[in-house]
This record gives structure tokens, sequence and C-alpha cells, in this order.
């Protein structure tokens, strides 16, 4: 029987099993769009864009003039992963969110990530950050929430770093000229 793929948006509820069940992080981001992946009605996978956990970053990537314009794509989790999955699920939800958007997401390397779904979908890559100590989070939760004793330290792994621009032409003309980030060739195992 075919494949029917489909996109919808779906509930922060509906995403829980996925993101804490199946995703490796098991802790929930902070989520403003969400969609799923469905065959033949049947929900196969989600995709999830929230505020970036690194406030920095908002007013980094692309300027304070832009700084509400940007989201991070922070889950992207599906049932059987079957080859096409994660790129029609990605491209087809990057499709629904609202314009102008600088869509910043990230590989996580310590999870042997290079970030080929990103690079399918034709975002850009913007380099790699150095792996770094921080604070340990309460709860597994972001170094933010650290737990008071800040000589406790946890390793984040270094993270390849993909920019997607959503809008109209001149919208993402003007989008990318303001990137302070420079567009580099993909990496590649």
């Amino acid at each position: 029987m075919k494949n029917e793929y489909k996109i919808e948006r779906i509930s922060y509820e509906t995403t829980k099993p996925y993101i804490l069940g199946i995703h490796y992080a098991k802790r929930m981001p902070s989520i403003s769009y969400a969609f799923g992946l469905f065959n033949k009605n049947l929900l196969i996978g989600i995709v999830t864009y929230g505020s970036p956990a690194s406030y920095t970053l908002c007013k980094g990537i692309a300027g304070v003039e832009n700084k509400t314009n940007v989201i991070e794509l922070n889950r992207l989790v599906l049932k059987n992963n079957l080859k096409n999955e994660a790129s029609f699920l990605v491209s087809n939800s990057l499709k629904l969110l609202p314009k102008p958007k600088i869509v910043v997401s990230y590989a996580d390397s310590d999870q042997n990530h290079i970030g080929y779904v990103y690079q399918a979908c034709n975002f850009y890559f913007t380099g790699t950050s150095k792996p770094r100590t921080d604070s340990a989070g309460k709860n597994g939760q972001h170094h933010r929430h650290h737990i008071g004793d800040k000589t406790i330290r946890t390793k984040r792994s270094a993270k390849h770093r993909y920019v997607y621009l959503i809008g109209n032409k001149k919208q993402i003309k003007n989008l990318k000229c303001c990137l302070n980030y420079p567009i580099l060739d993909y990496p590649k195992i």
C-alpha cells in the first residue's frame, strides 16, 4: 500500500509521548508551533518550533532588529524514521510557519548527527559550536535552571548550527544580509 503522508498542526499535549518517550533529550522545550506527520491518519512523527533556549541567540543571529523573528526547530521525532520522512516533515512544516521567520536548528555531534535532514531541506550551515561545560540543570533541564551549586558541571557537546529563512523574496534577501554568521559548506562524515 502506498504511503499517504500529510502534515497537520498538533497540540502541545500530542507532542509529549514523542518528546518524552522517544527523543534522546527526554525534556519538553518551549513550543510555539507543533506539526505532526501522518500516514493514513496515523501520527508517525512530530516537529516542534519555539523560542530558543539561548536568549542571546535571538539578538546574535541576525541583529536586534530581527530578534522577534527567531525561532528554533527544537525537536524532530519520528517513530520509524523511514527514508525521506524527516525531510518531508521539516520541509512541509516550514511552509506552515508565519512569515518572516529565522529558523535555527542544531545537530548534536554527541548523537552522531550531522544535520543531513537540514541539508536536504536547504538550510544554511553556519558553523559548529565548541564543546563546553555548563552548570548542571535540575532534572535534566537546560543549564539556565541550574541546581544552585555552580561547581557541579555537565558537558555540552559540539553542535552543528543550521539556519533557514522564511518570507517573501525581499524579506529573505534582507534577513540573509543581516545574518551574523557566515554561510559555510555542509559538514559531511
